[in-house]
């Protein structure tokens, strides 16, 4: 049986390579949120580099959403839900989820070729089975 618990407001940070889809999604889940009448505060979050290699800690793009039914003033610190592409977006995102916060991840993201680009030795999914998350 899952546990449900009932949150004022909720911060989720989708995060991917630049043209994985994550600002649309993003764009996404803020009009659903609006629409249901939660308050909303959103940022987007682009790399600074024109095209980086797919894959790497420099092309990570992401959307950063704070929603409730109470007063949102700013898109939030650190994350409830963190929801990744890739093992570069993992790697730069993770630090910000709270400890008990909810990782999605798409473990596809997580080949041999993507945990070299970001920089693993290993599968960090292995060592998060036994996480907090």
């Amino acid at each position: 049986m899952k546990k449900v618990q009932k949150k004022d407001s909720v911060v989720i940070k989708f995060s991917g390579d630049s043209g994985d889809g994550i600002q649309l999604i993003g764009n996404e889940f803020t009009n659903t949120s609006a629409f249901l009448g939660n308050n909303i505060a959103s940022f987007s979050d682009f790399p600074a580099e024109i095209r980086a290699p797919q894959g790497t800690l420099f092309g990570v793009s992401g959307f950063q959403l704070h929603f409730g039914d109470n007063r949102i003033f700013t898109p939030g610190d650190k994350y409830d839900v963190l929801v990744v592409m890739n093992a570069a977006s993992l790697k730069k995102d993770l630090p910000q989820l709270k400890t008990d916060g909810v990782l999605v991840t798409n473990t596809d993201g997580f080949s041999s070729k993507n945990l070299r680009l970001a920089a693993y030795d290993t599968n960090p999914l292995e060592e998060l089975k036994e996480s907090s998350y």
